[in-house]
């Protein structure tokens, strides 16, 4: 049984980044439908995600999209991905989707590319104070600006906890405020411009109606794992909420269970 929500537990573990998401190996096996969608244009790996997806970078200039590839099997389906983008694409900058289909027993989506780069670049991990402060603002105007009544999609505690199939008990601690929750808020799925500005957000495939602490709690931990440890009061300064280690705690356990 774990602790009650009335408690603060103890501290959740960090990940090991390294076994979350990163880029790939450069001996990556391009999938054949990444190949068939680039035509003969250039085509670099760019990210791999904890279940063996893969994004690409096809073409470059005004013209470069990003094809995501997923395998399939407990791999997300990106179909899932898409409706939410096209759904969260009426009220804030996220990329356009231009294709999404499957083709044996796995997924992939292309989309366009935004302006600017992902908070972890090079250039913003040898400036995290800028950086994590685009991200705090980056995640506050996206809460902000996703309606929670028109929402179709859910990733309340209720939701998580189900498809975790009571692994545990755990009392939730009361909802702060309810948002559209991006699901997945790490600093890599943040774009910022050359100022350090919020351009927009990616990887939109858990997109939901939750408690903003959600994401929140894994937003600042990303700082940690990406920037090193002292950022997380950045972010939320530049959110604009106080910090709430309890919501915090049971977020970062909610996500080791059920991400």
């Amino acid at each position: 049984m774990m602790p009650s929500a009335g408690r603060r537990s103890a501290p959740v573990s960090m990940p090991d980044c390294e076994h979350i998401a990163g880029p790939p190996p450069t001996d990556v096996v391009v999938p054949e439908v990444v190949l068939t969608i680039a035509a003969g244009r250039p085509v670099r790996a760019v990210w791999e995600n904890e279940l063996g997806g893969l994004t690409f970078e096809v073409g470059a200039g005004d013209g470069r999209v990003f094809v995501k590839w997923s395998p399939g099997g407990d791999a997300p389906d990106l179909t899932v991905e898409a409706e939410r983008l096209d759904w969260a694409a009426r009220h804030t900058a996220v990329p356009p989707v231009l294709d999404v289909g499957r083709e044996h027993g796995g997924s992939w989506m292309v989309t366009s590319a935004l302006s600017g780069a992902s908070a972890v670049a090079p250039e913003w991990i040898a400036r995290p104070e800028i950086a994590v402060t685009g991200l705090g603002r980056g995640l506050r105007a996206l809460h902000d600006a996703l309606p929670v009544d028109d929402c179709p999609f859910s990733w309340s505690v209720d939701e998580r906890i189900v498809r975790a199939a009571a692994v545990v008990e755990r009392d939730a601690p009361p909802d702060d405020r309810l948002v559209v929750c991006h699901g997945d808020a790490c600093a890599p799925n943040t774009v910022l411009d050359a100022d350090g500005t919020c351009v927009g957000h990616v990887d939109l495939g858990r997109l939901g109606v939750a408690d903003r602490w959600a994401d929140l709690a894994v937003a600042t931990w990303s700082t940690e794992w990406n920037y090193g440890p002292g950022w997380e009061g950045l972010l939320l300064d530049a959110y604009g909420v106080e910090p709430d280690p309890e919501r915090t705690d049971f977020y970062r356990w909610l996500w080791d269970l059920a991400s």
